[in-house]
C-alpha cells in the first residue's frame, strides 16, 4: 500500500489508457487526453494572467538555465478545483500531500535545461525546502496546447522524448525503490522553436504541505 504522499504503479496502471515507459530506470508514465479543451483553455488564461519570471531553488550560476514564466495557480479557481479532482482520481494521492498547482509558459528560445525535480541532498536549499514537507515524490505534468515546433521533454537516462500534445499527462516517481532520490529522471523541457508552450506541473511531498 503506497504512503499517502505516493502514488504506485499499479494504481496508476489501473487506468486503462495510461502507458508506462519500457525502463528499469525510472517509474514513467504518459496519458493522452487527460484534460479536455475547455479546462486546457481556462488553465492557459489562468497561467497569462499571473505569470512571473520563473526561478529555480538552488541556483547554478546559469542565468538561462530556466527562463520561462510561472503562475501559482489559485486553489479557490473552478479550473484548478476540476483538475486537483482528476489528479487525485488518477494517482490516488491524498490532496493534503500535494504542493499548490504551478503554471510555466515557454515563449520561443525559452527553455529548462537538464534538472530533476526533487531537492538535492546537502544543497544549499535542501533543509529551507525540504524540512516542513519533506522531499518530492511523484511529478505529474500536463501539456495545455500543441506547439508549432520544438518544446519536447526529453528524459536522456532512458533514451525518451515525450512531444507536447494538448492534454497530454506525464507522471514519474522521482526515487528509486528504496526511497533515495533518482538521478534517472533528469529531464530537459527543450527550447520551444516556433509559438508558445504552456504547461501544469503537481509535485507531491512525502509529509503534508505546510507552507
Amino acid at each position: 500500500m503506497a504512503a499517502p504522499g505516493d502514488s504506485s504503479a499499479d494504481f496508476l496502471l489501473m487506468h486503462s489508457q495510461i502507458q508506462r515507459v519500457p525502463t528499469p530506470k525510472i517509474e514513467l508514465f504518459q496519458l493522452k487526453r487527460f484534460v479536455d479543451p475547455e479546462l486546457q483553455a481556462e488553465l492557459v488564461r489562468l497561467i497569462d494572467k499571473d505569470r512571473r519570471p520563473s526561478t529555480v531553488a538552488d541556483p547554478n550560476g546559469d542565468d538561462y538555465f530556466r527562463t520561462s514564466e510561472t503562475c501559482d495557480l489559485d486553489a479557490t479557481e473552478a479550473a484548478v478545483i476540476e483538475l486537483e479532482a482528476a489528479l487525485r482520481e488518477l494517482n490516488g494521492i491524498d490532496p493534503a500531500y500535494g504542493e499548490p498547482l504551478q503554471g510555466q509558459r515557454y515563449a520561443e528560445g525559452q527553455e529548462f535545461k537538464p534538472h530533476t525535480d526533487y531537492f538535492t541532498p546537502g544543497g544549499p536549499d535542501y533543509e529551507k525546502y525540504c524540512s516542513v514537507a519533506g522531499q518530492r515524490t511523484w511529478t505529474f505534468m500536463i501539456y495545455l496546447n500543441e506547439v508549432e515546433s520544438g518544446g519536447a521533454t526529453r528524459f536522456k537516462a532512458v533514451g525518451k522524448t515525450f512531444q507536447p500534445e494538448a492534454g497530454k499527462l506525464l507522471c514519474w516517481n522521482n526515487r528509486r525503490p528504496d526511497g533515495s532520490v533518482n538521478p534517472a529522471t533528469l529531464h530537459h523541457g527543450m527550447k520551444v522553436r516556433k509559438g508558445m508552450k504552456y504547461v501544469i506541473t503537481k509535485w507531491y511531498r512525502e509529509r503534508p504541505w505546510g507552507w
